[in-house]
């Protein structure tokens, strides 16, 4: 129970953060990846905190022998990048940019029920199923 209630603790934060941050508007993504236009790079800003949130906090959480909720800490063992890696990453950057959104900010904007994110949920939601589908054949 006590896992549950921080990862909902943990999801409202990070939902608010994007929230406050104009994040799940997608017009703030696409003028940041517009640099011939109406850039505006406020999106670097809060990637700039993410990662300087991150880098503080990692080193003294991974000090401690286990995490507070769980038997072991789950990190990446893989160092590999291959294809499945890159073709990825380039459908994930080639959506952020074509949509503007990326899942944490759908979702936090569902609870405004802005039409582009329903849209982008459901989207999301199909593309998940049908790799479940096909990913389970091979």
């Amino acid at each position: 129970m006590a896992k549950n209630i921080a990862a909902l603790a943990a999801g409202l934060l990070f939902g608010l953060g994007l929230v406050i941050s104009g994040m799940i508007n997608p017009q703030k993504v696409l003028n940041f990846l517009n640099f011939a236009g109406a850039w505006d790079g406020s999106l670097a800003l809060v990637m700039a905190g993410a990662l300087l949130t991150l880098g503080t906090l990692q080193r003294f959480i991974l000090r401690r022998p286990t995490p507070l909720l769980e038997t072991k800490f789950y990190l990446p063992t893989s160092k590999i990048i291959d294809a499945p890696l890159l073709m990825g990453a380039m459908l994930f950057g080639l959506g952020w940019g074509l949509a503007g959104l990326c899942p944490g900010p759908a979702m936090a904007g569902l609870s405004f029920g802005l039409t582009e994110n329903i849209v982008f949920v459901i989207a999301m939601l199909a593309g998940m199923w049908f790799f479940q589908v096909f990913h389970d054949k091979k």
